[in-house]
């Protein structure tokens, strides 16, 4: 008769469970950060990340607000087209400057100073150039009309010198310049009026 040994069973006395790991000697447990807000109760306490303060987006890029000059060229209402030719871009007038509304479209090409994307940006600046060197005595008359554009677009605060090909104000200042030149001999008066900050520059 073969006598079983002692532990050969493979059942368990009741209530015996597996052995448990038990941590090291000298082990400590971690406590989970909490992320909080900067200047609450809460940033002050222990095992605490005090979350930093979102991006002011100072240097983000703003689209610009639409303008009337954009609404009118979107609208096809412009009679300008671009032209490329070997010594770069300009405009290709529908129709004879000399012939233009000067009081309706100088005050839209005046608002379309504060674009900044191609070919908005281009288009009103050259469209002004070329207003103002081909409208004689039709410039003068629309002077109290282009001085509500020209503050919006001076006033804005904001340097553009980085993004554009020229600083605004600078732009502006060209343009007043360019309005004494060609405006006729009450051009100088009708600006100062208007702007009294403005300084001639044929006088001076």
């Amino acid at each position: 008769m073969v006598e079983e040994k002692e532990g050969s069973g493979s059942s368990k006395p009741a209530g015996d469970s597996s052995p448990q790991l038990q941590e090291p000697l000298g082990h400590v447990k971690k406590s989970k950060q909490q992320v909080s807000e900067g200047f609450t109760i809460k940033a002050m306490m222990k095992n605490t990340l005090v979350r930093g303060p979102p991006s002011a987006g100072a240097f983000k890029e703003r689209p610009s607000k639409p303008t009337i000059f954009r609404k009118f060229y979107e609208r096809g209402d412009l009679p300008v087209a671009l032209d490329h030719d070997s010594k770069g871009n300009r405009i290709a007038w529908k129709v004879e400057i000399e012939t233009l509304d000067y009081n309706s479209y100088l005050p839209i090409f005046f608002h379309g100073l504060c674009e900044m994307t191609f070919p908005h940006e281009f288009f009103a600046c050259q469209g002004i150039h070329d207003m103002l060197e081909h409208g004689g005595n039709k410039i003068l008359p629309v002077i109290p009309q282009l001085i509500i554009p020209i503050k919006i677009n001076s006033g804005d605060g904001i340097e553009y010198s980085q993004q554009k090909r020229e600083n605004i104000g600078d732009l502006i200042q060209e343009t007043l310049e360019a309005l004494e030149r060609c405006g006729g001999e009450n051009a100088f008066i009708n600006i100062k009026y208007m702007i009294p900050t403005y300084q001639s520059c044929i006088l001076n």
